[in-house]
Formats: C-alpha cells, sequence, structure tokens
C-alpha cells in the first residue's frame, strides 16, 4: 500500500486549517506554511470540500475552515476520501473474490496487514493530529530560543 501525496497533503492542509480554531484560512498561507504548490493545493482542497471536511468562505476574509470538529474526523476518513481503498492487496478489498481463497498462504497475513492500518488511521483523529502538531512546533521553537549562560 502507498499513500499518495494527495493524501499526506490533504492530511496536512486539514491540520493547518483545524489549527486555526474555526477562522478562514486562506489556501495562500497553508501552502507557504506547508510548502505544497497552491495551484496542487486547490486540486486537493476541492476534493476535501467535496468530501465534507472543509467548507469555503467567500469574502476579503475568506477561505476554508473546517465543516465539522477535527475529533470527528479520522484520518482514515481522510486517506480513503483522497486515496480510495487502502487494502494492501486486491483480495481483501470487500467486493474482491479471488481463485485462491481458502487454500492461500498468505491471505490471513493480508487481512491482519487491512485490520491494523484500519485501526492505526481509524483511531487517530485530526485533534490528535493538530495537538501533535502543535507539540512538534513547540518543541522546535524551543530549540531556537538562544541558550544564554546563566550570571
Amino acid at each position: 500500500m502507498w499513500v499518495s501525496t494527495k493524501a499526506q497533503y490533504g492530511l496536512r492542509a486539514l491540520i493547518e486549517i483545524g489549527r486555526r480554531d474555526g477562522e478562514a484560512v486562506p489556501l495562500k498561507d497553508v501552502s507557504e506554511r506547508q510548502g505544497i504548490s497552491q495551484h496542487y493545493l486547490e486540486q486537493i482542497a476541492s476534493n476535501l470540500r467535496r468530501a465534507g471536511f472543509i467548507k469555503s468562505i467567500r469574502g476579503a476574509h475568506g477561505g476554508y475552515r473546517l465543516s465539522r470538529p477535527a475529533a470527528d474526523i479520522s484520518a482514515y476518513d481522510v486517506v480513503t476520501a483522497m486515496e480510495g481503498s487502502l487494502a494492501p492487496v486486491s483480495c481483501v478489498e470487500d467486493d474482491h473474490t479471488c481463485d485462491h481463497q481458502n487454500v492461500c498462504g498468505t491471505q490471513n497475513l493480508w487481512h491482519r496487514v487491512d485490520a491494523a492500518l484500519k485501526d492505526v488511521l481509524g483511531s487517530t483523529t485530526l485533534a490528535d493530529l493538530i495537538v501533535e502538531s502543535e507539540q512538534l512546533q513547540h518543541a522546535r521553537l524551543v530549540q531556537l530560543e538562544p541558550n544564554f549562560p546563566s550570571a
């Protein structure tokens, strides 16, 4: 399973928007802070809007804001909205039938991988990712503080 930049950037954009506590965030700000091309980010924002994660706010102070609380958005929901199926192999997809079913030595392995992936992404909310992001930002700022000797 390979998670595309579209899904990765989609999560990063949602984190950036979610960090602003309901304030409308222009994509230009997200682009600059996250180092994502604004053109590519516009395509991603369109997908995020259609999936119901963000809503656009028009006007001079417009931009995007989350359409529901960050605690109600799971990483699994975002990644599957951007990627589609996350199944590590096609035989674990719900609508797939396999000629080797019940005789395949790896079938259980792939089902366990799929379940673990769903568990990790499903139990991680956007609110969790925002907290982690803020902790990382705080740690970077602490490292940048001058270290003056004591008198």
